[in-house]
Formats: structure tokens, C-alpha cells, sequence
């Protein structure tokens, strides 16, 4: 029998599948399990789960609850049934705190980036380093040619705004990432060419057929570019 969506069912463990494991330390589930038990055995916050036959359902969010239900050693959950849109699956992921929003780079307003920035910076744990400031940080990345950032988002790195390191780049990319529009066939906007090393200004200026350009460093190669249009 399909279950209506928004239904609120009380359902066996073994109804239930788990897809990926879940992140939590034993001291907390424990910890949250002695409090259900003292609170009549019920998990007062269900776990979302989609349907995927007549009896068995696929848990998408809260999967903090079925763990604390079953380290609380009851026999049933309770559970909300819900699509299984990638939209519903995210937004309720996102809910119940399993996953982070994301923000892409190539449209976000100032205020999202810095927003993203202060989370990054200042959460208890694998933070930025209190040198990035996000205030600084967050107008040189809005005033970059930021939607033409290469999809690693290496191109951060050349702000000079505290983000280098493999480290920092992956705590960075957590939050942030970048859907990047196709370059200009020729490009003569200096922000966009100091995105790329010697080398690859150098391909571009043999592409266009410049002369002279060997032996230029790149601030005379980056000049050149812009004036030869």
C-alpha cells in the first residue's frame, strides 16, 4: 500500500534501510539514547524516509534518530514519509543538519559569500585560519572574474586573502563551488588573465599569433594581451 506523503508512521527497524553510515560519536548517541528512553521510549523528532515498497522504506534525513532509537533498543521509529525528489531529499538532508548549503560562486551575492565565509571561519572545528577575514575576503572574491574560476577553485588561491594550501582549499570548497561560464575567445580583462601561470599566457598569446612574447614575464605578457585586441 503507498503511504501518503506527510504521513507520520511508526515503523519496525527492519522496514527500514540505511544507505550510508552515520557520523556520530557513541558518547552522543548514547547519550541522546538514555534521554528517549526517559522521555516514554518515543524519538519526538522523526526520521524521513521514502517508500520504496510496500514494506520498506529508505531513510533520506535524521538518520541521527534511527540510531539513537536503536542504540535506545526500541522496536520501532517513528517516521515521516516523503518524496523522493532530489529537491525534497536535500532540503531535509539540510534540515536535519546532514549536510551543508552550498554556495556557487559564479552567482552569489556579497553577502552570501561572506555569510559562508564567517560559518568557515569561526565553527569549532576544521576552521579557516582567523587570518582570512571575511570582510576582506569576501570583496575580493565578489570582485574577481569569479565565473570563469576553474571548477577546483584554485583560482582563490591568487587573492591573497588567506586561503592557500591544500588544507585551507578543501576546508574553502566545503561551502563553496563554482559552475564556470565559457571564457571569451580572446580575453583582455586583466583580472581574468592573472587567473593563468606564464605558461598558459604564453599559449594564448602564440594562439593569437602576437610576436616577442617568449621572453616576457607576465606582467608584460598580461599588458600585451590587453593591448593587442
Amino acid at each position: 500500500m503507498k503511504q501518503e506523503i506527510g504521513s507520520l508512521m511508526y515503523l519496525y527497524f527492519d522496514e527500514l534501510k540505511l544507505d550510508e553510515p552515520i557520523e556520530a560519536s557513541e558518547f552522543i548517541i548514547s547519550g541522546t539514547a538514555k534521554a528517549v528512553n526517559e522521555a516514554d521510549n518515543r524519538n519526538w523528532l522523526p526520521v524521513i524516509v521514502t517508500q520504496t515498497s510496500e514494506d520498506e522504506y529508505r531513510i533520506i534525513a535524521n538518520a541521527f534518530a534511527y540510531a539513537v532509537a536503536e542504540a535506545a533498543g526500541l522496536e520501532k521509529v517513528w517516521c515521516m514519509i516523503a518524496d523522493d525528489s532530489e529537491a525534497t531529499i536535500r532540503s531535509s538532508r539540510l534540515l536535519a543538519q546532514e549536510e551543508l548549503p552550498k554556495v556557487n560562486l559564479a552567482t552569489a551575492t556579497l553577502e552570501e559569500i561572506k555569510q559562508g565565509l564567517e560559518y568557515l571561519v569561526n565553527r569549532p572545528v576544521d576552521s579557516l585560519p582567523k587570518t582570512v577575514k571575511p570582510k576582506v575576503a569576501s570583496h575580493r572574491i565578489y570582485e574577481s572574474p569569479r565565473r570563469y574560476w576553474r571548477e577546483d577553485l584554485r583560482d582563490v588561491k591568487n587573492l591573497k586573502c588567506g586561503i592557500t594550501g591544500r588544507k585551507n582549499l578543501d576546508i574553502f570548497k566545503e561551502v563553496f563551488f563554482v559552475t564556470p561560464e565559457p571564457l571569451p575567445d580572446v580575453i583582455t580583462d586583466a583580472k581574468i588573465l592573472d587567473m593563468f601561470n606564464l605558461t598558459e599566457l604564453k599559449a594564448m598569446a602564440k594562439k593569437r599569433g602576437l610576436k616577442g612574447y617568449s621572453n616576457k614575464k607576465k606582467a608584460q605578457l598580461t599588458k600585451m594581451l590587453i593591448q593587442e585586441q
